[in-house]
């Protein structure tokens, strides 16, 4: 069964579809109507909204999935190549329309109506812009990659229309038609950056890159709600399979405490968590027991098996937590 979640982006990613398929009539009736290659270079990026957000509403339907044996970690992924998809789609775009506008220098085309098409353009930015934020927005609150990409994508056409906009009224009062082709190229060049970023971070993604951001909030967490019991941690990595977030960790508790006593404690940190974050988590976290060289670190003040006594506070950084390695006060 869909969760809340998941029925929320399918419905938001439906509303921005549709609206995408309007700006692209609009954009598409403007190119007819004058015949310039910037407003070309518009329209087809629009034609790539709309695939691309058809491609992400499927994403976000499949994603949506339970697990199940095949995908023991769910069909989260699947967002990440939708993102991927997508980049390589505006790559591809980018390098049709500078291909396209340089060839304009040599085969000029008359255009027409430039005012009238500025006035669109900016109605069809302002659209694209509300859309984007609108998605950055959600992606964020519900941790979808492909939202926040779509939404990346709306906003960077956002500023290319704007480029758009001042360029065909700089053409309608100068008569430079000339002017028309150069605009498409920086246009051009512009939306292949913006596919390169987001092929970039999709491959990353696909790679199982290091979440930092979310490791170095789930360090402050855990440094600031410590338990005396929870002597050391290390072996610390995050994985992200669309808006599940994954942790591994190992940690260190007394070595003389019980089953249901670790059991107790391991719970506590996933809980923390949990509460902390407001996501959706799935943890794996393997308790060591402590041992002698522990004790320079471990504040358990009752402890009667310490065989060293205690020097200081470990805290908790990116440079100590991520390497599978237990942790004791360095000699100076």
């Amino acid at each position: 069964m869909r969760s809340e979640q998941s029925s929320i982006k399918i419905a938001a990613m439906k509303r921005v579809l549709i609206g995408s398929v309007v700006i692209m009539a609009i954009k598409t009736s403007t190119y007819l109507l004058t015949h310039s290659n910037a407003v070309l270079t518009d329209a087809l990026e629009s034609i790539i909204n709309i695939v691309t957000g058809a491609f992400a509403l499927y994403s976000l339907h499949y994603a949506s999935k339970p697990k199940d044996a095949n995908h023991p970690y769910g069909h989260g992924k699947i967002e990440l190549l939708s993102a991927g998809f997508e980049g390589g789609l505006i790559c591809i775009t980018g390098v049709l329309i500078i291909a396209k506008s340089i060839y304009g220098f040599f085969k000029p085309i008359q255009i027409h109506s430039l005012d009238i098409a500025a006035v669109l353009s900016l109605l069809a930015g302002g659209a694209n812009y509300l859309m984007g934020k609108y998605l950055i927005k959600l992606g964020k609150q519900h941790q979808s990659v492909v939202m926040t990409a779509d939404g990346k994508h709306l906003i960077a056409d956002t500023i290319s229309s704007i480029g758009l906009v001042v360029g065909l009224l700089i053409i309608h009062l100068t008569g430079l038609l000339w002017l028309d082709h150069a605009i498409a190229i920086i246009f051009g060049l512009f939306i292949l950056y913006t596919g390169y970023q987001l092929l970039k971070q999709s491959i990353n993604g696909l790679l199982d890159e290091a979440d930092y951001y979310n490791l170095k909030k789930l360090i402050w967490i855990l440094n600031k709600n410590r338990k005396q019991k929870w002597i050391d941690m290390h072996n610390l990595r995050v994985l992200k399979y669309g808006h599940t977030l994954h942790i591994d960790a190992h940690i260190t508790l007394p070595w003389y405490d019980n089953l249901e006593d670790t059991h107790h404690e391991v719970i506590a940190v996933e809980n923390l968590l949990k509460e902390q974050l407001h996501e959706d988590i799935e943890f794996f976290i393997h308790s060591d027991p402590c041992i002698p060289t522990s004790c320079g670190i471990c504040s358990i003040a009752d402890c009667k098996y310490r065989h060293a006594t205690f020097e200081k506070r470990l805290e908790w950084t990116l440079e100590n937590l991520l390497p599978n390695k237990k942790h004791a006060v360095q000699a100076t």
